[in-house]
């Protein structure tokens, strides 16, 4: 049984094992037998593995040997790099996952969520992840976001009693404090049995429909061509087995099969790379949104600042120090039972003011609309409602204001609106954040407020804090601005304080806006508006989820930071959300990635090596595209006009394994700099373009190499398959070194590890022939006098390739 002094350790190991972890479906990892055999699902293996089956049994073992070792081998490093990869993103997400606070034989303790039994009693606190289905024991003004369940954006009120005593799994604490004991967990809780999709695959990111877009590409290419193949080579009277054969060969080596590793195994090397720069990547496919990421919005608080707030002044509506603002602050922010901001730290940090004697009665917690928190406080019968917040909200609600003291009270009219307004904006010029402080007399016998009691209140004073620019944000900002990242400033700051934040930075602002003037556009005078401006004040949260859309249908590629409950739905919206590791469980849930500082520095080392990742992933497509586009295209019209096969079934997947072998430590390779200083996305009419245009140069050579071998060598059917096979994959492979840059290839060292792979595939190539294994894949030995054609032809090759690629670069410029 549980009680209020929750469950001892034992009983909680006892209900894991009889409950299971508390995990939906969709966060468990499949089987390690399970992976590798999910993958034969692919079509186009399938077939493979049914030609390997017929092959077999009329009698041709040799070809159906080879042909299953190719597939299986393809297989098995395709799973083994992929398993790899999915491990090391594991371990990421272990070092990012959520905790709750439990009651554990009989004191609170941190546990991760998926720990949480039935019979766990949870203490719950405002930015907390409701991390189970639960039963409120306790409850203290506490609100909570069910918009996950309900679709309803507004705070619910919970509270032990009939139907407002349910919490629910991965809803929200916006504010209050509670207790609740946990009912259910897992697959049993009500979002749980949402059904089906919760267990599926997550909704494809815009790199993964690209990736799938891409592929579909190949595929219709590979399917035309075999057709085309599988006709041509019918009608020559071929047997139909080797017909077949060949035609899924040749569709096997036009399509990058081993794409999915690659990008798995770089977009991981990129993940533990930036691990290392203090920045954990939750989402791998976010690597590419950081890449392609040109417009970053960020809060000025931590991000711009020291994040180091000092209560600095504390005034009357006269701008005298007065210790009376000071003790209503303190009383406000002492009694405040929600999650304490950093405004209410500085004021309880400022001075020690003696609140004893003072009994709290009630509260209003502090929301987002209203921007002000108000508690109920008694001493010696004086009850009164004390209210902080924004000045605007505070001053809104008051009618009243003191004059030479508290005695003084007189009525707050449209002068002295003006006069405290002008103090408000001088304060705000000098930099300082500033608070309303205010209050209201109530009578004895009251016991409870609510939202409605705060009006006619009296205006007691202003609090003004600083917090200084940090000394790294201006290098940071301008190495984003290198990086062709603009940085738009979205705060709850009025504009004074926030322009001279930007003024002390060195950043140009180019165009302010409010709130209160956004809400006056609609979503089409916004979207012009918002490439024009860059800086945001006195915004709430909805206000900053339209600029982030607005900035997106703009064709802009968004990037969030935020670290608060109210920036929950803006990392949602960004393209690429950005938190800390110190923020809130519901902001570091949202956000794709998390920083271990909350520096704009690392944001920029993050983009760097994100976009080193992606320009890795694009450089195996365009050259496994290229290269394996003209290679099959060349197959398809040497099966035009001669009388045998220019290359076997098993000698076409060798090639085909042989190349990809090249390609694994793309990874490794470095990325031109002029790649890494701007952003790029996924272009799918540039990769087409670039296949279309340097895959038949391929071809022209082949085309040489078929006249040599036919004409000149007097070459038969052996010796020319074995002649091209070794020409065919000396240049597919060497050209690496020319496409992989887009500049001279003379320029930038490949790394050491794709350097030496392709000089040993190339070699191993070339020595295949004169092997005894190489008989049994059909090769023949050549001459030396082969070899000695084979250097300038591919020397050419590379040079016409270099000046094909310049000449496509300065036309149509990089993806």
């Amino acid at each position: 049984m549980s009680t209020n002094e929750g469950l001892s350790q034992a009983e909680a190991s006892k209900r894991l094992a009889l409950h299971g972890r508390n995990e939906l479906l969709g966060g468990r990892r499949r089987a390690a037998i399970v992976e590798f055999l999910a993958r034969f699902k692919n079509p186009l293996l399938l077939l493979l593995l049914a030609a390997c089956v017929v092959s077999a049994v009329t009698g041709d073992l040799g070809s159906s040997t080879i042909i299953m070792i190719m597939v299986v081998l393809s297989v098995v490093l395709d799973f083994l790099q992929e398993h790899r990869a999915g491990r090391a993103v594991e371990a990421l997400r272990k070092a990012t996952r959520v905790h709750a606070t439990v009651v554990r034989d009989g004191a609170p303790r941190e546990v991760p969520i998926e720990e949480i039994v039935p019979g766990d009693v949870v203490l719950l606190a405002a930015g907390d992840l409701i991390p189970a289905d639960g039963t409120l024991l306790e409850a203290r003004d506490l609100f909570v976001n069910q918009a996950l369940l309900t679709g309803e954006p507004y705070p619910v009120e919970k509270h032990p009693g009939p139907k407002t005593d349910e919490v629910f799994m991965g809803t929200s604490v916006l504010s209050g404090s509670g207790k609740a004991v946990i009912t259910q967990t897992g697959t049993k809780t009500a979002v749980g049995k949402i059904g089906v999709a919760l267990a599926g695959k997550p909704p494809p990111t815009a790199f993964e429909l690209g990736t799938r877009s891409f592929g579909l590409l190949i595929l219709r290419l590979a399917m035309w061509m075999v057709l085309f193949v599988l006709l041509v080579n019918l009608v020559r009277e071929r047997t139909w087995l080797t017909s077949f054969l060949f035609a899924l060969a040749l569709a096997v080596g036009l399509t990058p099969e081993l794409l999915p590793m690659v990008v798995s195994v770089t977009l991981a090397r990129g993940a533990l790379r930036m691990s290392k720069k203090k920045v954990l990547v939750k989402r791998l496919s976010a690597i590419h949104d950081l890449g392609s990421m040109d417009v970053l919005c960020t809060d000025k608080t931590g991000t711009l600042t020291e994040a180091r707030i000092r209560l600095e002044k504390h005034l009357d509506p006269q701008g005298r120090d007065s210790p009376r603002v000071l003790e209503l602050a303190y009383l406000n922010s002492h009694f405040e039972s929600g999650l304490r901001s950093p405004l209410d730290e500085a004021i309880l940090r400022h001075e020690t003011v003696d609140v004893r004697g003072w009994e709290k009665l009630d509260e209003v917690p502090f929301d987002f609309e209203r921007r002000r928190i108000s508690v109920l406080v008694r001493r010696n019968g004086d009850t009164r409602l004390v209210v902080k917040g924004a000045f605007e909200e505070v001053l809104r609600v008051s009618t009243r204001y003191e004059g030479e003291g508290p005695e003084d009270v007189r009525p707050l009219d449209a002068a002295a609106r003006r006069a405290l307004f002008e103090r408000f904006e001088a304060l705000g010029r000098e930099g300082y954040r500033v608070l309303g402080i205010a209050w209201k007399a109530e009578a004895p016998a009251c016991q409870h407020v609510v939202k409605g009691d705060e009006m006619e209140l009296v205006f007691a004073g202003f609090a003004a804090f600083e917090d200084p620019p940090k000394e790294s944000a201006g290098a940071a900002l301008r190495a984003l601005a290198d990086a062709g990242v603009s940085v738009v400033i979205v705060t709850g700051d009025n504009e004074h304080v926030a322009t001279h934040v930007c003024q002390k930075l060195g950043i140009p602002v180019r165009g302010c806006l409010t709130g209160a003037e956004l809400d006056t556009l609609d979503v089409h005078a916004l979207g012009a508006r918002v490439e024009s401006v860059n800086l945001f004040c006195r915004l709430n949260p909805t206000q900053k989820n339209r600029v982030i859309l607005a900035l997106k249908k703009r064709g802009r590629v968004v990037g969030y930071l935020g670290d608060g409950i109210n920036d929950a739905p803006s990392l949602h919206s960004a393209d690429v959300g950005i938190s800390v590791d110190s923020a809130v469980d519901v902001a570091k849930e949202a956000a794709d990635i998390l920083l271990l500082e909350r520096d704009l520095s690392v944001v920029a080392e993050g983009i760097v090596e994100g976009r080193r990742t992606l320009g890795n992933i694009l450089k195996y497509i365009l050259m496994g595209t290229s290269s394996n586009f003209g290679n099959m295209f060349s197959m398809a019209g040497a099966s035009l006009f001669l009388p045998f096969l220019p290359m076997l079934p098993a000698q076409i997947l060798l090639n085909n394994f042989l190349y990809d072998l090249s390609e694994l430590p793309i990874p490794t390779d470095r990325v031109d700099p002029d790649f890494v200083a701007r952003p790029h996305r996924w272009d799918m009419p540039f990769i087409r373009r670039f296949m279309l245009v340097i895959g038949p140069v391929s071809s022209i050579f082949d085309f040489a190499a078929f006249a040599l071998l036919l004409h000149l060598f007097q070459g038969d059917e052996r010796l020319f398959q074995t002649g091209w096979f070794v020409e065919s994959l000396a240049t597919q492979v060497l050209v690496i070194f020319v496409i992989r840059t887009q500049g001279s290839a003379l320029r930038g060292r490949p790394s050491r590890a794709l350097f030496g792979t392709s000089l040993f595939v190339v070699a191993l190539a070339v020595f295949l022939p004169f092997t005894s294994l190489g008989a049994k894949v059909g090769f023949a030995p050549l001459p030396p006098v082969f070899f000695l054609m084979l250097v300038p032809l591919v020397a050419a090759y590379l040079v016409t390739v270099e000046v094909v690629k310049r000449w496509f670069y300065r036309r149509f410029g990089w993806a």
